[in-house]
């Protein structure tokens, strides 16, 4: 495993050179996206943008001629990333006194609008942070107003409403506004962890002392906050239970300190927390026990804990999956029986200060209506007791840079490398899944005579292979390719091409450089055919529907022929479509039910939903009925299909004139009947290889055993039958 790790991080550190190699566009999200906004509905009384402030993206916004505040996008100075793993674009503009004066939701790829809640009530929401004081939300740590959550929607909102206050703040500090100003860092005292500090044995002087702390809610806590809110059905739907009932209590300790570590979770747990974390990374301990879950179901779904968030001055954290493992044995002496224990991953990146106060903050929900309902949120503040840390000299300060532009590049190039290591690094799991299986399929491609040469065997290696890429890679790891992540290609290549957005996901990326190379090699066959969940979870459906007895129709083949070219125009439509809109490319890109089927696992509204599993009915009798007619991303992979150097299918002289085996029995139909393989249609499952060797169905393979049968049971006329070469016969001959 260690040699698997050196290798991963050899791949990242070589993808990530090559992105700070390529030039990263240096237009700003507010530049972009500027002339898409009306400064008259973002802010009333506006009637133009003006000048850009020279050191940070933000513009004038004036009206009569004279400047009344100024616009920025969040995207621009904060981490905007929602569920869709894109950036959320919102425009904020402030006035001299720190207060905001308009909003507007400009741009996001949420899947908010796919499941049922209006863009146009996401946009009310983001458009009522009109007179948020930023000075205030300075003072409060981010907390003094509202916080309004569309159920649905949750992770998105909190994203939302985290950028524009964060933003704000920087916003403010750097022109100014409101009496604000930049914090200095380095001048005052400067703490590290204190490694010869020693923690408590036991629970309770651990919570003594501070180094856990605590926060208790009861039911009749919970009901008297609802009761407070001006929505008058959170106070109707109380909870039943006593008022002394625990609704919850939640307790934190920063493991990220060895003592605290050890003492909280033993000595081997706290080494293999040490593996986890990064250079800089830091880790906290939840526990919680009691009616509410601090972790909910929603990371279950979209890979993000909605229900905790850790907030330290401007600094949020939001916990996804991958920083996330959960806590088997509480080792401290007395320590309570908790319903979950979990440890959660603090990046390096992001700003966090162990010797600075923090908070946790909780979300609690409570369900007004069918589909809808309220939040509040309670803090859990946390300090780290003094005597885990020690003083350390202030750094001396820095010689001036000769550019100013030089050194923030350079800065923000290490923090993307620094990013995409420890992501690379994070799904070093999953990764070597996908990387055992390229190396098994690939292995199977190139020695196939072997590879199928006993039918039954390779039938179940296929279903087994199947299960994988439906399973892991598919709902668990969400590697499911689309026809969208060809369109921001082509997007990214027009607009100035970047390698940054694709070495998010290192899966995809792999994924994605895998079909390049197997298109040179096998055609799309080597995805569409094994490596695609949908296509997977079509296969295998098909499989229990044969075994079920389930009626299977072959099309005409006038009729198939004639269906292929739908896909190609779907395929292209879309490629039109992204060509001057991709948002509505990506809308229409729901022709593809890998979202619903593979990504949210049917968890959306009933119409897509009813789409996807219409077209699994339909492959129950047509086998692959999506992938044969309908699947842009097999069309967009089909038409490079042609451009492969080798054909690896053997065949027969006699395939197609007379015998049509292969032809009757190929699963998709890619099979001429003049015996030709259509390369655009096959997605090389190698049934056709199998049955090229059958000693039992190949009419060829078993006409040629007979003939050596034959052969092998003609006398040997030379030799008598003691097997004595035939004398007579010898001299006749001589």
């Amino acid at each position: 495993m260690t040699t698997f790790q050196s290798l991963i991080k050899t791949l990242a550190f070589i993808a990530v050179t090559l992105a700070a190699g390529l030039p990263a566009a240096a237009e700003s999200f507010l530049a972009k996206l500027m002339p898409d906004v009306e400064v008259g509905e973002l802010v009333e009384g506006a009637d133009a943008f003006g000048a850009t402030h020279p050191d940070i993206p933000a513009v004038e916004v004036l009206s009569g001629g004279e400047r009344i505040g100024w616009a920025f996008v969040t995207s621009d100075l904060v981490s905007t990333t929602g569920y869709s793993g894109k950036p959320i674009h919102t425009m904020v503009a402030v006035d001299d006194a720190a207060q905001v004066i308009g909003v507007e939701l400009v741009r996001h790829s949420e899947p908010i609008v796919l499941i049922g809640i209006p863009d146009s009530k996401v946009k009310a929401l983001v458009a009522d942070y009109r007179g948020l004081d930023l000075v205030a939300e300075a003072e409060s740590g981010g907390t003094a107003h509202q916080l309004d959550i569309i159920s649905g929607a949750t992770v998105t909102i909190m994203v939302i409403d985290d950028s524009i206050v964060r933003a704000g703040l920087k916003v403010a500090r750097q022109l100014g506004l409101g009496g604000l100003a930049v914090e200095e860092t380095g001048t005052g005292p400067q703490f590290e962890f204190d490694t010869d500090a020693e923690a408590a044995p036991d629970w309770m002087t651990l919570e003594g002392d501070g180094t856990l702390r605590r926060l208790s809610l009861d039911v009749g806590q919970v009901n008297a906050a609802f009761e407070a809110m001006d929505d008058p059905r959170a106070a109707e739907r109380a909870l039943t239970e006593a008022p002394e009932t625990t609704f919850i209590e939640m307790q934190a300790a920063l493991v990220s300190h060895p003592a605290i570590a050890e003492v909280l979770l033993g000595t081997s747990p706290a080494q293999n927390l040490n593996d986890w974390l990064e250079e800089g990374d830091h880790a906290i301990a939840i526990v919680g026990r009691g009616l509410y879950s601090f972790k909910g179901s929603g990371y279950v779904r979209g890979g993000i804990f909605d229900r905790i968030v850790l907030i330290q001055d401007d600094v949020s954290v939001r916990f996804r999956d991958r920083m996330h493992k959960r806590i088997n044995t509480i080792a401290a002496d007395g320590a309570p029986v908790f319903n979950e224990a979990d440890l959660f991953k603090i990046p390096a990146d992001s700003g966090f200060d162990p010797a600075k106060p923090f908070r946790i903050q909780l979300l609690v929900q409570r369900e007004v209506g069918a589909i809808e309902k309220v939040f509040t949120t309670f803090d859990l503040g946390y300090q780290l007791p003094e005597k885990y840390l020690r003083s350390v000299a202030p750094p001396p300060p820095a010689d001036v840079p000769t550019s100013v532009d030089e050194v923030t590049s350079q800065s923000e190039t290490d923090a993307h490398q620094a990013l995409w290591k420890r992501i690379w690094a994070g799904k070093t799991v999953e990764i070597a899944v996908l990387a055992t299986m390229l190396t098994v399929l690939t292995g199977v491609f190139f020695f196939q005579t072997f590879a199928t040469r006993n039918e039954r065997s390779f039938f179940w290696f296929r279903i087994g292979f199947l299960t994988v890429t439906l399973v892991y890679l598919g709902w668990y790891a969400n590697a499911q390719l689309s026809v969208v992540n060809l369109m921001a290609l082509f997007g990214s290549l027009v607009s100035g091409f970047s390698w940054q957005a694709f070495l998010l996901d290192p899966l995809t990326f792999i994924l994605w450089f895998s079909v390049a190379a197997a298109l040179l090699f096998w055609g799309r066959g080597a995805y569409c055919g094994w490596l695609c969940p949908f296509g997977a979870l079509q296969e295998l459906l098909n499989r229990i529907a044969k075994a079920l007895h389930i009626p299977q129709w072959t099309l005409p083949w006038g009729l198939h022929e004639r269906l292929w070219p739908l896909k190609y125009m779907i395929f292209l439509g879309l490629f039109g479509v992204s060509l001057t809109s991709i948002e509505q490319a990506e809308r229409l890109a729901e022709v593809e039910p890998f979202k619903t089927a593979i990504i949210l696992n049917f968890v959306r509204a009933w119409p897509f939903v009813a789409y996807a599993a219409a077209l699994l009915i339909a492959g129950l009798f047509v086998e692959r009925f999506f992938c044969r007619y309908l699947c842009p991303l097999g069309a967009a992979l089909a038409i490079p299909a042609r451009m492969r150097m080798f054909d690896w299918l053997k065949r027969y002289h006699e395939c197609g004139n007379p015998c049509q085996t292969c032809a009757n029995e190929c699963p998709v139909q890619s099979i001429h009947p003049t015996g030709e393989i259509n390369p655009n249609e096959c997605i090389n499952c190698l049934h056709c290889q199998v049955l090229y060797q059958s000693e039992t169905t190949c009419p060829v393979v078993i006409k040629k055993m007979k003939r050596r049968a034959k052969v092998g049971a003609a006398p040997d006329l030379s030799r008598d039958i003691s097997g004595h070469p035939n004398q007579t016969k010898t001299q006749t001959a001589t």
